[in-house]
């Protein structure tokens, strides 16, 4: 059984001075990378813009410090940025606490619980429809600030949003979009001339020095917002029996989405270092690391993909590393967070667009639209839509249940009840085999294949009674798994072959569906002598009553 103890603990015991070195390196240029989308992150989420950095700090620290992995970096990340601006411009900033403290708990219950295997069973055509859809809303939700438009209304929906763009295109204010313009070429272009200095960092000075020198008309984060420097304090909300059933479903969203995300970067980070995460232990201290964040006046906070690459590519190999990125970003805070005020607003947009493109994995959803089953296919697009047209609970809780069914449906169209007399295509040495075997007179045999649940189970009933038969055998030894419902359609046809005198047989029934059958009773109502341990046993019992 997996450790529930952090990577911290294990890690030091052979930590070196050269590590510690590239360690302190690797997360300072993390924090760097981090500081501008952190106060971006905190602006798409509709609160100010220190809250970014504070979650950067505080949960960043924590987790690190708790986390099931050597090189996690976490913070305030795009998946959550309109699920954070709906739940503040409905409940109010403290409606997101109440709802990022009961998540970070729901996130240490499924730790503890063991719990972090489990989310491998959420479909990847949910996961890549619902992060293209926020990818979508992310945009959408930028495009008033990358064009400088003035809203009539303050819409919260992103279809609000986008109609909102349409009507008051009018409004447009060309300096501001050359600003974001300017900031996404940059964007776009430097990269590929310097790779360690981040090309949001070069962005957002840019931007903010053609603005001042400039003399442009063009908002910025100080003419929005108050910008404050002050270190993170205690913050508690006026929790309520009201509040925590209104935030219950948006606390599971949060906690589900930062399980999610938090494990899929460490297996990408896994496959970077060689080294195997905790997935438990990383649940535990997201966990720990969102209560603490929303205590602290931060936002929710999950496992960053983006950082936990260049923390790699930059030489962190321990938990030191994310440590140091939240120590550097306190400094940060402290000494540099007035010149944030600087900061236009279509620098920010421009920051998030490309964010939104990165996180979209477009073309993953296109190969998916193109060679996935029609099944996969709609869950995909379900999921998408829903989460551009109404909110990301809808659309995991909508995905989660489609995808059930769907795969309830082809479940059921693999298991088979099939009718033989002689099957020439098995091995001579096959115990169960049925070479050429001879079935009696008046026998039927059923061959059942595929498990027997709830969406199969009605199969059961279209085996035929005919009054011209003594004896049906069911050969079971390809069902590997029983259910209740199953069971109970067993006892039917029981229950029908009584009332014609037939026999009922069950011929190499597996461990599991025999268990099943055992608890129900349904042994002792047809009877020990009943069960054979293969078909020729089965065949030799319908021989004896023919």
């Amino acid at each position: 059984m997996e450790k529930l103890k952090p990577k911290l603990f294990s890690v030091m015991k052979n930590y070196t001075k050269e590590q510690l070195v590239k360690d302190i390196v690797a997360g300072i240029i993390v924090a760097i990378i981090a500081l501008p989308l952190s106060i971006a992150l905190a602006l798409a989420s509709g609160v100010t813009p220190e809250k970014g950095l504070y979650t950067a700090i505080i949960a960043g620290f924590v987790i690190s410090f708790l986390g099931g992995s050597r090189v996690q970096i976490s913070g305030p990340t795009a998946a959550f940025a309109t699920i954070v601006a709906g739940i503040v411009a409905r409940d109010g900033f403290d409606g997101l606490v109440i709802a990022t403290i009961m998540a970070g708990i729901f996130l240490i219950a499924m730790g503890l619980c063991r719990f972090g295997n489990l989310i491998k069973f959420i479909p990847y055509t949910i996961t890549t429809g619902f992060t293209a859809g926020i990818a979508v809303t992310l945009i959408i939700g930028q495009l008033k600030d990358f064009l400088g438009l003035t809203f009539q209304n303050a819409p919260i929906d992103t279809a609000g949003k986008f109609l909102e763009v349409i009507r008051c295109i009018q409004t447009i204010n060309y300096q501001a979009l050359l600003v974001g313009l300017l900031s996404l070429a940059i964007l776009i272009i430097w990269p590929k001339i310097n790779q360690k200095i981040p090309g949001s960092l070069i962005a957002v000075i840019v931007a903010a020095a053609v603005v001042k020198l400039g003399h442009l008309n063009v908002n910025t984060i100080g003419s929005l917002y108050e910008i404050s420097n002050k270190l993170p304090a205690l913050h508690l909300p006026h929790i309520t029996i009201t509040a925590i059933e209104d935030e219950f479903s948006n606390a599971i969203t949060i906690a589900v989405l930062a399980a999610i995300e938090s494990l899929l970067s460490c297996v990408v980070s896994d496959g970077m270092t060689g080294s195997k995460h905790r997935s438990n232990m990383e649940l535990i201290a997201q966990g720990a690391g969102n209560v603490c964040s929303g205590l602290f006046g931060g936002i929710p906070a999950t496992g960053a993909i983006a950082r936990t690459a260049a923390n790699v590519k930059n030489g962190g190999r321990t938990p030191i590393a994310g440590m140091v990125h939240a120590v550097t970003l306190l400094l940060i805070l402290v000494v540099l967070m007035p010149y944030a005020a600087l900061i236009p607003m279509p620098a920010i947009a421009a920051i998030l667009f490309t964010v939104a493109y990165n996180m979209s994995e477009w073309r993953n959803f296109i190969d998916l639209v193109k060679t996935a089953p029609k099944s996969d296919i709609i869950v995909l697009l379900v999921t998408f839509c829903l989460t551009v047209a109404f909110d990301l609970v809808v659309a995991i809780e909508f995905g989660l249940v489609l995808a059930a069914f769907l795969f309830l449906k082809r479940m059921s169209e693999v298991t088979n009840i099939n009718g033989w007399k002689y099957v020439d295509d098995e091995e001579d040495d096959d115990p169960d085999g049925t070479h050429l075997k001879s079935v009696p007179a008046n026998t039927l045999v059923y061959e059942i294949i595929g498990p027997m649940f709830f969406g199969a189970a009605d199969k059961i009933m279209e085996i035929s009674t005919d009054e011209k038969i003594n004896c049906i055998i069911l050969r079971m030894r390809g069902v590997p798994a029983l259910d209740a419902t199953a069971v109970n359609n067993l006892r039917k046809l029981y229950h029908k072959c009584e009332k014609h005198h037939i026999t009922l047989i069950l011929s190499h029934v597996n461990e599991q569906p025999m268990h099943a059958i055992h608890k129900a009773g349904f042994d002792h109502l047809i009877g020990e002598e009943n069960f054979c341990s293969c078909i020729d046993d089965a065949l030799e019992r319908a021989n004896a009553l023919a």
